[in-house]
């Protein structure tokens, strides 16, 4: 089931593509969704209509949890539920960066066993299933195995550096940002960058399909305080997230925990 549904997954993010670019670059409509939640765009919510409509056709009993649908207690009764991410990486959407994604994910019983994250103004896709490897347009990837966290390149950003936020001390590393929180979790995957952090809860259609990518890849993948990620809870969020090669990630843990 998970080959299958990573398939699936594929086609759609590479057909959820085809519709963000028809807006890419051309003033899509934007509206701003009020509180801490950003804007949103006619290409957010074109893409996810058509996702929607497509997956939940193939797999009518899949519970659904995206960013720009209304939540549905539904869901928790499932046992298998596609989280997803329209468009990752709204703002840069809007800026006409090239660095926003498409997040696609099946969670079956709190654990992701399929995603596919695709950035179509690139042209890349990223792929794993708890039986597949994972891939970078189709070729095999692995995270870095830095034994330090001092010197390491890692994706976060300022605010997640503030001193009050480690107890145990700020790690010396040499920092990195890009938009997505789905493709941040790629590049650790990709070992592209050393890692990835973010301290503030994360949604989980951020990061279920790059958190088991990254995982596949070799990078140990928990929230800030080191337990397991879990997906399709209630809140929809975990407490941080943290990417990075074994040794540097147990330094960061301590570090946070003081």
């Amino acid at each position: 089931m998970p080959e299958r549904d990573l398939a699936l997954l594929t086609r759609a993010a590479r057909d959820a593509g085809q519709i963000a670019m028809r807006f890419w670059k051309r003033d899509p409509q934007v509206w701003d969704k009020g509180g801490d939640h950003g804007p949103v765009t006619e290409a957010d919510l074109a893409v996810n209509d058509m996702l929607a409509s497509v997956l939940l056709a193939e797999r009518p009993d899949y519970g659904w949890l995206s960013e720009e649908t209304p939540d549905s207690v539904a869901r928790l009764a499932c046992e298998n539920v596609f989280i997803i991410d329209p468009i990752d990486g709204t703002r840069a959407f809007i800026a006409g960066e090239e660095t926003f994604a498409h997040s696609l994910a099946v969670a079956r019983a709190g654990r992701v066993t399929a995603a596919v994250v695709f950035l179509p103004a690139l042209d890349r896709i990223y792929t794993a299933s708890e039986t597949a490897p994972p891939l970078r347009d189709g070729q095999p990837m692995s995270a870095s195995r830095r034994d330090r966290i001092e010197g390491a390149d890692i994706l976060t950003t300022k605010a997640n550096l503030l001193p009050e936020k480690w107890p145990g001390g700020v790690p010396e590393i040499h920092r990195s940002f890009r938009a997505s929180l789905a493709y941040r979790l790629c590049l650790a995957g990709e070992g592209r960058h050393d890692g990835m952090l973010t301290l503030r809860p994360a949604w989980e259609w951020d990061i279920a399909a790059g958190s088991l990518i990254a995982e596949r890849a070799g990078a140990v993948v928990t929230d800030r305080h080191g337990a397991a990620l879990r997906f399709n809870t209630a809140a929809a969020q975990s407490d941080g997230v943290l990417a990075l090669p074994p040794v540097p990630h147990a330094d960061v843990v301590r570090r946070l925990a003081g």
